[in-house]
């Protein structure tokens, strides 16, 4: 029995040595280890032996990487089985197909090094299908550099394979079909296979990224994100980019994908900072499945050295030749800028694959369960899908333009409302805008999301959305800026930098467009003796800023009149690049860089700061690290906008010109979030987009009426005690004030009309306390309406009239007479001791009754 038992093991074991008997299951499970968790399994074939299969797995899955073989493998050539598609392994729930990169030149494509075909165990050499495309660039447009074919050779080689985004040459990697897109015969932006790993997004922890060295703190691997802000003065612990201490060849940083991940490519930066330029300009890539041993990223027989940056902003992307699975990658700079140092910012794009030897099955990406359209929408794809909304839901929806951008873009808003067009008495008017910043996009989206979200769950008979709906008239306009978009579009999520699209098309900053009342209030404030005369709201806009020679955008003078034209209550203004929420006022009264400036309803502003901060996911949780150079986590995520910069914006605009509270949301660390992030983001701040909106029914409303004709009082001026900002009421009366809960004395005033004055409570609820005031004309009011219908004086109202300018004029009368009679006494002056008697003569006046 003993011999038998020992006899087995050994002829499975030769038996696998010559390719004739499939490996048992224990064996395949040492090989699955060997080669370290490899992620895909060939499919059984009755040509294919078992070490044949095991050699596959580690070319095939691992791209350039080779593990440690076993002896297992040694000296065995790829069989048939090894050409055909791969299926997934028992963990996984689809089929994944083959990471082999197969390129093959096209018509009149750069030559490249080639790649040696398979050869089957038949002995015959088959051929890869042609999986590579390269379209035709302009001979003014400078070419990628890539990789030419060399002979066999004893030495080692290296070759640079450049990839360079300056001239508008990106080479894309999509379903491993890769291409050069020029912008200019393109609008389409780059779509690459795998997303990025999320250093820019913060997706990646800082304990993930580690480094050769570093300069100091504020110059460490976790630094080297991309698009990553430093302050403005450097030496601190938020400097622009992870440093090398060191400047030698020899210097690394690397990123720990936690799991098994298929990197595709590397989109390099330099040095964000105003004081110093730093970049690199040629590395390597290296991966590795445990951090000792490391595989060069190879191009055919020689290690690749990528191009990497020529300025320190203008991210620059470079495909791997090659994709390559681990879970660990370095970039190795080889180059720097001769005057710099070794300074980089990075991205990492690669698709997360899953284990094999995992007993849970595949779990997807967080997500949403709303079924939304997640991508990035550029403006005709957004016009569609704003229609399709409208056509979904017709009578809730209506789609107006207010005006055109500089190259003649419109400026679409959605309006919701279950009477769209029309103001209904008492519904209070809400309105978001983004895209202000053409390439802070994340707001854009969200507000096509929401426009989707809102549609859909109104025709399901959601009570919340229903109510909202109902309630209050929304206004969206997902794209301020639609020329700057574009641009950054065109460029893509990855490869726009941090301001290319921020500007519109004549390079003006729409949030520093707004005519600054602020300075016009405060100057009132400094000349005006009378203070009874100061006013403290509706600030005329000054004139030398509506003159034609004005630098104002068209899409600033566009916002502007459909500020003026509906009442709007409340508006948030979306923006991206940070998780803060910012409030008025946003400018500082004498130009200090910072200086905490509140307006007078800074408790409400704060509420509303404070109800967006506190319901978004990312901002409230309270272990996420800052974004750029600033810590708004000490503030509760939000800050008093001339607190943290100043200038003169559309909230402060908004909140001095019109009746509007606004504020400005920070939504994202990325401003240009790839699209496979957007349905995460969307969950972040689904719910405070609704609780925002929910905020325009707090405080009170009511309507001012006419007491004799019930007629609705427009520009009635509504003054809440203790606080010194007014409103005034719309076109037909209504007005919504918005308060904190608590017990107000309002009084309303109007032209031609008694003052009236009531107590108010505002109560905790998310509903209105009503307050509907009822004015009485004054005489002179009553008088002016008869004269101007033409009408005759009653006798009754002209004797009236008579015997009150005849009190006036015997009170004005006796006065005068009064000071004429003191001034009948002698005034002895003395001059040089002489005596004047100066007499005054006496004066009277009769009225003949």
């Amino acid at each position: 029995m003993a011999p038998t038992v020992i006899l087995l093991p050994l002829l499975t074991f030769i038996a696998v040595l010559v390719g004739g008997v499939t490996a048992s299951p224990s064996l395949k499970k040492s090989a699955s280890t060997v080669s370290h968790n490899l992620n895909y399994t060939q499919a059984p074939s009755a040509t294919g032996s078992g070490r044949a299969r095991i050699k596959h797995r580690t070319a095939s899955a691992y791209g350039n990487i080779s593990p440690k073989a076993s002896r297992f493998s040694k000296a065995v050539k790829p069989t048939e089985a090894t050409t055909r598609a791969l299926k997934p392994t028992e963990g996984s729930t689809k089929p994944l197909r083959d990471t082999t990169f197969k390129p093959t030149p096209a018509t009149k494509a750069p030559k490249r090094t080639t790649v040696k075909p398979f050869e089957s165990s038949k002995g015959a050499t088959k051929t890869l299908k042609p999986t590579v495309k390269w379209t035709e660039v302009s001979t003014k447009a400078l070419k990628p550099t890539t990789v030419k074919p060399t002979l066999p050779s004893t030495k080692t080689t290296t070759t640079t394979v450049r990839f360079s985004t300056e001239d508008l040459n990106e080479n894309i990697d999509k379903n491993v079909e890769r291409r050069v897109w020029n912008t200019k015969k393109s609008e389409e932006p780059p779509v690459f296979e795998c997303p990025p790993l999320g250093l820019e997004s913060l997706k990646v922890k800082d304990s993930q990224i580690q480094a050769s060295s570093y300069k100091r703190m504020g110059l460490g691997p976790h630094r080297g994100r991309l698009n990553i802000q430093s302050g403005v003065e450097d030496g601190d612990i938020y400097d622009g980019a992870w440093c090398a201490q060191y400047e030698d060849q020899n210097q690394w940083v690397q990123i720990d994908a936690k799991k098994l991940t298929r990197f595709t490519a590397v989109i390099l930066q330099g040095r964000g900072s105003i004081w110093s330029l730093d970049y690199v300009e040629t590395f390597k890539v290296q991966v590795s499945n445990d951090t000792i041993k490391w595989k060069p990223c190879m191009n055919g027989t020689e290690e690749a050295v990528f191009e990497g940056n020529k300025d320190s902003d203008t991210p620059v992307l470079a495909i791997l030749p090659k994709p390559a699975v681990a879970q660990y990658i370095r970039i190795n700079p080889q180059t720097w800028f001769k005057n710099g140092t070794i300074c980089l910012r990075a991205e990492i794009m690669g698709c997360e694959l899953p284990d094999p030897n995992n007993i849970y099955p595949w779990q997807s990406e967080e997500g949403t369960k709303d079924k939304l359209d997640f991508r990035h929408h550029n403006y005709k794809e957004m016009r569609k899908l704003m229609k399709s909304v409208n056509e979904m839901c017709p009578d809730i929806t209506r789609i107006y333009s207010i005006g055109k951008s500089y190259m003649g873009l419109k400026l679409y808003v959605m309006e919701i409302s279950d009477n769209p067009g029309k103001h209904e008495l008492g519904e209070p008017e809400f309105r978001y805008v983004a895209g202000m910043h053409g390439n802070e996009v994340l707001g854009r989206e969200l507000l096509l999301n929401l426009m989707e979200y809102i549609c859909q769950e109104y025709k399901r008979g959601n009570e919340r959305i229903v109510h909202l709906v109902k309630e209050t008239r929304i206004h969206l306009l997902p794209s301020m800026n639609p020329d700057g978009y574009e641009m950054a579009y065109k460029k893509g999520s990855e490869l726009s930098g941090w301001s290319l699209g921020r500007f519109s098309y004549e390079g003006i900053d729409m949030n520093h467009n707004f005519a600054d009342l602020n300075t016009v209030m405060w100057d009132a404030i400094e000349l005006e003796t009378d203070k009874s005369k100061l006013i403290n709201h509706y600030f005329p806009i000054p004139e030398y800023y509506t003159s034609e020679d004005a630098l104002v955008a068209p899409e600033t003078r566009a916002v502007i009149s459909w500020m003026q034209t509906i009442p709007f209550v409340l508006s948030a203004n979306l923006h991206g690049g940070e998780l803060v929420v910012t409030y008025p006022f946003d400018m500082t009264k004498d130009w200090a860089p910072r200086e905490h400036t509140p307006t007078p309803d800074e408790s409400f502003f704060r509420w509303l700061a404070t109800v967006y901060a506190s319901t978004n996911h990312v901002m409230s949780n309270p272990d996420r690290r800052p974004c750029h150079n600033e810590d708004f986590l000490r503030y509760n995520n939000i800050i008093n906008g001339a607190n943290w910069h100043t200038v003169p914006g559309m909230n402060d605009f908004s909140y001095l010109h019109t009746n509007c509270f606004e504020v400005t949301v920070e939504l994202s660390c990325d401003k240009f979030p790839h699209a496979s992030e957007l349905p995460i983001e969307w969950e972040n701040n689904k719910e405070s987009l609704l609780v925002y909106m929910e905020q325009v029914h707090r405080g009170i409303k009511g309507v001012v009426k006419d007491k004799d004709t019930e007629a609705g009082i427009a520009d009635a001026i509504i003054k809440v005690d203790d606080i010194d900002h007014h409103i005034r009421s719309a076109f037909d009366g209504d007005f919504w004030r918005l308060l904190n809960p608590g017990n107000y004395d309002v009084t309303v005033t109007a032209e031609g009309y008694f003052p009236a004055t009531r107590s108010c409570r505002v109560e905790y609820e998310h509903y209105p306390t009503i307050c509907d005031f009822h004015l009485t004309k004054t005489p002179k009011q009553r008088l002016r309406e008869i004269l101007a219908k033409g009408g005759k004086i009653p006798k009754d109202l002209q004797l009236r009239l008579r015997q009150l300018r005849i009190r006036k004029l015997r009170a004005s009368t006796k006065l005068i007479n009064q000071r004429r009679a003191s001034q009948q006494r002698r005034l002895w002056l003395s001059t040089d001791g002489a005596e004047v008697l100066w007499e005054i003569p006496t004066m009277y006046i009769v009225i003949e009754k």
